[in-house]
């Protein structure tokens, strides 16, 4: 499902990991997908609050956590760079449909990394 959020469609996820060659990019990719599924998902069921929302991101965080094996394999980590990148594009995905409100931690509060 092509994401028409406009913000979104055309935001760079994990940017920041992208440019930098310490995250192996079919990795990264991988993250950058959690994050397209969770635009899509957004859109799909329309979450009325941020209850409904956080259901939604937290689901996603928890993607982002089956991600670190991952990362490790490769030689990499989600480490304090990371953390905020991922942060950083959930705290993104919430303003651009309308969850200004939102907390960041609150977003990722399934978060083991």
């Amino acid at each position: 499902m092509p994401i028409t959020n406009a913000k979104a469609a055309g935001h760079a996820f994990l940017r920041q990991l992208s440019n930098d060659s310490y995250y192996p990019a079919h990795v990264v990719d991988q993250g950058k997908a959690v994050l397209l599924r969770l635009c899509e998902r957004i859109e799909a069921e329309r979450p009325a609050d941020l209850t409904a929302l956080y259901a939604l991101t937290h689901a996603a965080t928890d993607e982002f956590n089956e991600l670190q094996d991952a990362f490790e394999e490769a030689g990499s980590e989600i480490e304090t760079v990371a953390r905020e990148a991922i942060a950083e594009d959930f705290w993104f995905i919430a303003s651009a449909y309308g969850f200004t409100g939102a907390g960041i931690e609150e977003l990722i509060a399934t978060r083991d990394w």
